[in-house]
């Protein structure tokens, strides 16, 4: 099959081909303008290689109820020319094949889980910290969904005790996304993460904010394997500080075999930064199952 994938994201639009496989062939990117200026071009480049179905992973908030009237827009994001953009049905228009969409952060999820490290696991957190902090989760092997879609990033954390920092979430202050992804670093120190790596009380801060909010998720959602990604997991010492948070925090109330090895429970990703659009794949392979079932 030739199958089109597309990773939407705030900065870039990065489209590919592939196949049912998690092969990739090959892959282009365009800026993220506006809904005028990009979408005919993605359109163009999926028309011209004759694609079989599309995979859409895409940045939200976006509505993935398929019984609301606002099925596959995005909605109250804060990229305005795309707000309340009906992305599904612009592609559906023009192309007429089946369409998989989700978050941008599922799809990373769902391509580990279907070709990497957490294939084979039911039950799976795949986390994004970076500009923003995202979070894909997959629960008795599908893929999370409810009201919305998880906005996890957004789950409020008690302050480190030296943190005189009032978190950069206009939302929250003090949400995960408020206080450790990458504009939290840069106000609260002065300088971008990149300039800080050899600041130990900066990713010793860091450690024990991703640490509690994994603490939290094990205890909800009890994954068998977390994968951090994300620009602010690049700090090679940042993994080994997180898991002895982790195992802190924790402080011996739960006993598994997972946490025992907390190495091989809390891991990076594994498809060389390919995840997003093996999920892309992913998604249009179920959507076709899913119109013949």
């Amino acid at each position: 099959m030739r199958i089109g994938a597309l990773e939407a994201g705030g900065t870039k639009m990065v489209c590919a081909i592939g196949n049912e496989n998690g092969e990739i062939f090959e892959r282009v990117s365009f800026p993220t303008e506006t809904p005028e200026i990009t979408v005919p071009k993605m359109i163009e480049y999926f028309k011209e290689r004759e694609i079989e179905a599309l995979g859409i992973a895409c940045f939200g908030p976006i509505d993935l109820n398929k019984k609301s009237d606002t099925y596959g827009y995005i909605t109250t994001t804060p990229k305005l020319a795309w707000v309340n953009y009906d992305i599904v049905g612009a592609f559906k228009k023009e192309l007429n094949v089946p369409i998989g969409f989700d978050t941008d952060v599922n799809g990373s999820a769902l391509g580990e889980a279907t070709w990497g490290v957490t294939q084979g696991l039911e039950n799976s957190i795949y986390i994004t910290i970076g500009t923003g902090v995202g979070m894909g989760i997959i629960t008795n092997g599908k893929l999370l969904h409810g009201m919305l879609h998880p906005e996890a990033g957004h789950m409020l954390l008690r302050k480190h005790p030296e943190d005189t920092y009032e978190g950069k979430c206009p939302y929250h202050k003090t949400c995960l996304e408020g206080l450790a992804a990458g504009p939290a670093i840069e106000a609260r120190w002065g300088k971008k993460g990149i300039e800080l790596a050899d600041k130990k009380e900066v990713w010793e801060m860091e450690a024990y904010y991703i640490g509690q909010a994994l603490v939290d998720l094990i205890c909800i959602l009890s994954p068998q394997r977390i994968i951090l990604g994300g620009g602010v997991m690049h700090q090679e010492h940042m993994m080994p500080l997180v898991r002895e948070e982790v195992k802190k925090q924790l402080n011996g109330y739960l006993k598994t075999k997972e946490l025992e090895d907390l190495e091989n429970y809390i891991v990076l990703p594994s498809l060389n930064d390919n995840q997003g659009i093996m999920g892309c794949l992913k998604l249009a392979l179920n959507e076709i199952e899913e119109m013949n079932a």
